[in-house]
């Protein structure tokens, strides 16, 4: 148990979240600010991303992925449409529509990549590989442990 100002004790746990509600914030506006370089938003980034490491997909894959609404999903979409980074390709039925990335959105995704990877490597300076791959495995189980 740590302490705090005062001698109050503070729990790891409570230490943990806050500084994961600290950190969040400051990350998406420093990935917005190098995303804007490419006329990018972090939400329409996630996408690209998704779809680059995954295929095709459907709507609700997508935002099953994300943990968010199917709209807020479709709404992105239809922005990165417009910019012919993704489009929609028939599905194994008529019914199904699934979005893939486009030859521009593939470029696009290569290079926005290069610019999020320096700034990856600019935030984790001093941060070992080994550290990494633990805090990877830690957030994978929470996350694992929030959707169950």
């Amino acid at each position: 148990m740590l302490t705090i100002k005062g001698g109050i004790p503070i729990k790891s746990s409570q230490k943990f979240f806050h500084q994961l509600i600290l950190l969040y914030r400051p990350f998406e506006n420093r990935l917005n600010i190098e995303l804007n370089k490419h006329e990018l938003h972090r939400a329409q980034w996630t996408i690209l991303y998704y779809l680059f490491h995954n295929g095709s997909s459907t709507n609700v894959e997508i935002a099953h992925y994300q943990g968010v609404e199917k709209p807020t999903i479709t709404r992105t979409i239809i922005s990165l449409e417009e910019k012919d980074y993704v489009k929609q390709v028939k599905g194994k039925d008529r019914r199904e529509k699934r979005i893939q990335l486009t030859p521009k959105g593939m470029a696009v995704y290569e290079s926005v990549r290069i610019t999020i990877d320096e700034f990856e490597e600019e935030i984790l300076t001093g941060i070992s590989e080994q550290e990494q791959q633990e805090t990877i495995r830690i957030l994978e189980a929470i996350r694992k442990n929030i959707m169950n």
